[in-house]
This record gives C-alpha cells, sequence and structure tokens, in this order.
C-alpha cells in the first residue's frame, strides 16, 4: 500500500514538472516570434515603478493607434521639454555697442558756461547767469558736482564720500535747481573732477600717489592727487557720476582726467600696476569703463583735455591723454584751447594770446583733421568736437590783451570757420561780465 501511494506521488510530480516545461517552452517560442506585445512589458515595467498607471496614455481604438506598427503597440513616453538656454550676457562693451547702434539720446548743440557748486546754490549771483543762459545763444550750463578740492557739492547718499567729508551742502536742493533748469530748456552737464582729488588722497592715502619713502605726494600748491591707476577708486567715481544721473543731468563730463604735471612727479611711485599699464592705458583704461556704464543710462559723456596733445604727443604721454584713443571712448571730447596756455611762436603766432581767432582756427582745424584721419584709417566712431574757449584776462602772460566780448566772439568764429559750432565759455570765478556782450541775443 504504501509503494503504491510513493509511486503515485511520483507519477503526479513528474506530469506536473512535465507541464511546467511545456509551458516554459511554448512561453519561449512565443517570444521568439513577437507575439508578447511592447504594451504587455511596459505595463510590468509601469506596475513596478508606481501604483497607478495613466490609461489615457494607452490606445482604446485603432485611430488612435494609427501610424504604429500593430495595434497594440503604443509610443514611447515623451521626454519633458528641454527649458530654453539662457542667453548669454552681453559685456559691457557689447552692451555699449548695441545701445550705440540704436542710440535713442537726443544730441544738443550746446554752448554754455561753467558753474561751480558755490555759485550753484546762491540766491543772488546764480540768478544772474541764468538770465544769461535764457537771453542768449547759450544754452548750457556745465555745474560742479565733484570739484578740484574732492568735495561733493550736494549731499549725496554715497558711505565713501560720507567718510572722508566730501559731502558740502552747496547746492541744498539739486532736483529741485534741475528741474527748473530744465524746464526753461537748459541741458545740464554735470562736471565731475577725476583724480585732482587732494580730500580722498589725504583721507585714504591707499589711494594717493606716493613718494618713494611710501609718504603721500604733494604737488607745488602742497596738494595730493588720487593715483589714476586705482581702480577702487574708479568705482567711486562712477557711484558719483550715476549719482549725477539719477539727479536728472544729461552729461558727465570729466575733468583733470589726467595724471599730475608737479616737480618730482617722474620720481613718484606709482605702485605695482604701474609696471604693466602705461599712462595713456589708465586713464583711456577708466574713461572706458564709465562710458561703458553711463552711455546705456541715456545720458552723454565727455571729457576735457590739454589743447596741446591735439598733436604734442611728448604732453600726451606726461599727462596719460591720447587724443584720438580717448575720443573713441566719450562722445564729446573739449580741448581747452585758451590762447593764453600756448606758448609763444605756437602756429607760428608770436603771442597767442594776443591773436585768439587765429589761434583757435589753427587748433579746431588740426583737431578736426586728427579726428577725420582716425576715423577713415581705423572705422571707429569718433567723439565731436566741444572746445572751451578763454573768457578770462590772462594777465601773467607776456604780451597778453585783455579779453571782452570781442576776443570771445573772435575765439567762436575761428572755431565755426574750422567746422566747429560747439563750445564753452571758462571763468573760474564764474564772472562773464566783461565777456558776454560777444555774446548774441537770441537762444
Amino acid at each position: 500500500m504504501g509503494n503504491w501511494q510513493n509511486n503515485k506521488m511520483l507519477h503526479i510530480a513528474i506530469r506536473i514538472v512535465c507541464a511546467v516545461i511545456l509551458v516554459i517552452a511554448v512561453v519561449n517560442i512565443l517570444k521568439a516570434k513577437g507575439v508578447f506585445s511592447q504594451k504587455e512589458n511596459m505595463s510590468a515595467t509601469v506596475s513596478e515603478e508606481s501604483d497607478t498607471v495613466n490609461k489615457a496614455a494607452l490606445p482604446e481604438s485603432p485611430e488612435e493607434t494609427e501610424g504604429s506598427d500593430s495595434e497594440e503597440a503604443v509610443s514611447e513616453p515623451e521626454a519633458a521639454p528641454e527649458e530654453p538656454e539662457e542667453p548669454a550676457e552681453l559685456s559691457p562693451a557689447e552692451n555699449l555697442k548695441a545701445y550705440l547702434e540704436n542710440d535713442p539720446r537726443t544730441p544738443a548743440k550746446a554752448k554754455g558756461i561753467y558753474v561751480t557748486g558755490p555759485i550753484a546754490g546762491t540766491v543772488n549771483t546764480f540768478p544772474e547767469l541764468e538770465e544769461l543762459v535764457n537771453t542768449t545763444e547759450l544754452n548750457t550750463m556745465v555745474i560742479d558736482i565733484k570739484n578740484d578740492s574732492g568735495e561733493i557739492t550736494y549731499k549725496i547718499d554715497n558711505d565713501l564720500a560720507k567718510e572722508i567729508g566730501a559731502d558740502i551742502r552747496y547746492i541744498p536742493d539739486p532736483k529741485e535747481l534741475i528741474k527748473r533748469l530744465k524746464d526753461e530748456g537748459v541741458y545740464l552737464i554735470a562736471r565731475v573732477v577725476a583724480f585732482k582729488d587732494p580730500l580722498m588722497a589725504e583721507k585714504k592715502p591707499e589711494f594717493a600717489i606716493k613718494n618713494a619713502d611710501g609718504t603721500v605726494f604733494h604737488d607745488s600748491s602742497d596738494l595730493a592727487w588720487v593715483n589714476p591707476y586705482k581702480k577702487e577708486y574708479w568705482d567711486y567715481l562712477l557711484d558719483v557720476s550715476k549719482a549725477a544721473v539719477e539727479l536728472g543731468f544729461d552729461e558727465i563730463q570729466y575733468d583733470y582726467i589726467r595724471f599730475s604735471t608737479a616737480k618730482g612727479i617722474s620720481e613718484a611711485d606709482f605702485g605695482p600696476e604701474a609696471n604693466t599699464m602705461t599712462k595713456e592705458e589708465a586713464v583711456n583704461g577708466f574713461l572706458t569703463y564709465a562710458y561703458e556704464n553711463l552711455a546705456p543710462l541715456g545720458v552723454y559723456v565727455s571729457v576735457d583735455v590739454f589743447g596741446t596733445i591735439i598733436t604734442n604727443k611728448t604732453d600726451g604721454e606726461l599727462i596719460g591723454q591720447n587724443f584720438t584713443e580717448m575720443a573713441k571712448h566719450c562722445d564729446y571730447i573739449c580741448p581747452m584751447v585758451y590762447p593764453s596756455h600756448y606758448v609763444e611762436t605756437s602756429y607760428g603766432i608770436d603771442i597767442p594770446d594776443a591773436n585768439p581767432h587765429d589761434l583757435i582756427f589753427a587748433a579746431m582745424t588740426d583737431a578736426v583733421n586728427v579726428l577725420n584721419e582716425e576715423a577713415e584709417s581705423t572705422g571707429e566712431r569718433m567723439a565731436k568736437l566741444r572746445p572751451w574757449y578763454q573768457a578770462f584776462t590772462a594777465s601773467w602772460v607776456k604780451g597778453y590783451i585783455s579779453y571782452t566780448g570781442k576776443e570771445l566772439r573772435s575765439q567762436i568764429t575761428g572755431g565755426e570757420e574750422a567746422g566747429v559750432d560747439e563750445w564753452f565759455m571758462w571763468n573760474a570765478v564764474n564772472s562773464y561780465v566783461a565777456t558776454q556782450d560777444g555774446l548774441h541775443k537770441e537762444n
């Protein structure tokens, strides 16, 4: 009995094993023939990864599977769309180039006067200058925002200016002043003195030109100068300039954008930067930096330069001003062509101060030719000319003459004959009474 039962169980087990082997063989044959669909394989995978399957993703009718290899087949799940790449950020130079290609700024044919901060803040003298601009051909004021002493002429919101005590309240309400003048149609230029900043140089010696022994260098007037190689100071100048833009000025004009010419300056220590950069590269480096950052804000940028550097490269190298290179990185270049500042026999003129028309005509003819030749040879955009004319009497010059309206007009005429019709009048103390008769009574 026991043997029979054992044999029966053995036969059953053998049958089960044979059935399993048969099923496996059949399945393998079907797989080889492709009978098992992609749908079943994918469904199995999905079941392992998630408890639910999006039924909408599976075809339910022949129309939904049109174009498929089989009725049961489904497409692979779509990959998530790639996020668009962020456009590459333009460099300051590229941004400026793109901006200037479709320049939205509106130029003004400027004819103006210089105004100090203290005068701009007075209630007596300034109205006279305001009337002069409103009743003559003048239409522009160049107002000190950062002066030769390093003072900011209003209470600027700038930590460094406050730290060194540079924020002086010469102009009580600059926004009100600017609004009033602009309502009158006056074109406004903020004068920003660059590297002649004795206040900063004394308060922050790390920015100053040094003597060989490490002490602060002083010129013959006992004034310290900022080292133009110091890029940290460039940022300060840019901050001051941007603040002037926010006030509403139409243009930023840099003066003293040069190295000191003081006695002993050749022995001064300008730091390690001077070993890798020339004076011209330092000055032009700052100007380029300022122009790239300011012009796209909607303002013009101008620069004051020595008149002699137009053709005298030696003078330019000494102070770091290259006329044609600087003209590539601003909108207006303003040579200070005061006849009194030219030595005897300049341009073949015995006493330039006594012959303002001929001196200005000669200097401006040179300037126009130099800029045109550079533009033609390089294909680069060049700044427009806006010279500074003499509105003062230089009594220290041998053979000088008194400057009146006649001498002012002769300078204007000399420039116009050379093709220059924009200009400024310079008088350090803003006294234009002696020369204002030379202005046309029109606006």
